[in-house]
């Protein structure tokens, strides 16, 4: 219970039609007792009539009272059903007055404080269910349609989500998507996405700002490079490669996804065991002799890129 509204006029409406319910009780106890003596009288007139011991008339006055007495029991039985309906409505009214959650959450701040006039249509708080709490952020119409090719399956989409939090840490419990909106945004190109992570502990609240992010394929053998060794000329991506002479050769390279934020997948252009430059890029042109030193880090598989959701 959030709330309670004073029930005192409302306790008034259910203690007087708990009334009138038990005075239509005690008026159809009345009216059955009158029956059962009128139809007594029609079962001792009947055979007296056919004997012709009393008149007619007394018969037919005793079949007469009995009727009457008849319809005013329906009547009766008739003003208990609404005496009853009456007390439910009071008592449906009177159970108003505790405001109640709907469901299991966290409530925010109250709006209304005692002594307020409320209405039905006076907010007086909102309750979010925040375990487990839903995730919405978008993906473009390109990266749907290509998981859609590569997992043809519907029932084997959904994706297993990391939550990087406004602080930069990581989120320590794993995510899922459930849910994907039923069309395209015309005005941005991409399709919304609903995942859902416990929440234990309700450390995650409505609204916050969060990156998603989640392996949506493998590439088995791939050759990446580091992002800051393609250099972009007009949207054609080139890298400089050193021989085995220490001699730099500009090379045109095709590239394909961007692994992280860190790396980039080269399909065409490269061969396994080449040396690119990855220091100093834009020092270099080709055929210039160089003394290579080797990177202290290597590549790493990373997740796709991470899209911003709310």
């Amino acid at each position: 219970m959030l709330f309670e509204i004073d029930p005192r006029t409302f306790q008034a409406v259910v203690d007087q039609a708990k009334g009138q319910l038990a005075n239509a009780e005690g008026q159809l106890a009345q009216y059955k007792a009158n029956q059962i003596k009128a139809q007594n009288d029609v079962n001792r007139y009947t055979p007296l009539a056919k004997e012709q011991a009393i008149p007619q008339q007394d018969l037919d006055t005793a079949i007469q009272v009995n009727e009457a007495a008849k319809a005013q029991v329906e009547a009766a039985k008739a003003q208990i059903d609404a005496a009853r309906a009456a007390l439910a409505s009071a008592n449906l009214n009177l159970g108003f007055t505790k405001v109640l959650s709907l469901v299991d959450g966290i409530a925010g701040i109250a709006q209304g404080q005692i002594g307020d006039l409320v209405t039905q249509s006076t907010l007086l708080t909102t309750v979010s269910t925040v375990d487990p709490i839903k995730i919405y952020f978008p993906v473009s119409e390109r990266e749907y349609l290509d998981y859609v090719k590569e997992h043809p399956d519907e029932e084997k989409r959904h994706l297993r989500l990391q939550l990087l939090l406004a602080n930069g840490t990581v989120y320590p419990h794993e995510g899922q998507t459930s849910l994907v909106d039923r069309q395209v945004d015309v005005k941005t190109g991409t399709l919304r996405v609903q995942g859902l992570f416990p929440n234990p502990g309700n450390v995650l609240r409505p609204g916050q700002y969060a990156r998603v992010r989640t392996i949506v394929a493998t590439r088995k053998g791939a050759l990446v490079v580091p992002q800051k060794a393609v250099s972009e000329l007009q949207g054609n991506y080139q890298v400089a490669v050193v021989g085995s002479d220490n001699k730099v050769q500009i090379r045109p390279v095709k590239v394909g996804e961007r692994v992280g934020t860190d790396y980039w997948i080269i399909e065409q252009g490269l061969k396994p065991g080449e040396r690119v430059v990855a220091e100093g890029v834009q020092k270099v042109r080709g055929g210039l002799t160089v003394n290579p030193k080797p990177l202290t880090t290597t590549a790493e598989a990373q997740p796709a890129p991470a899209a911003p959701t709310r």
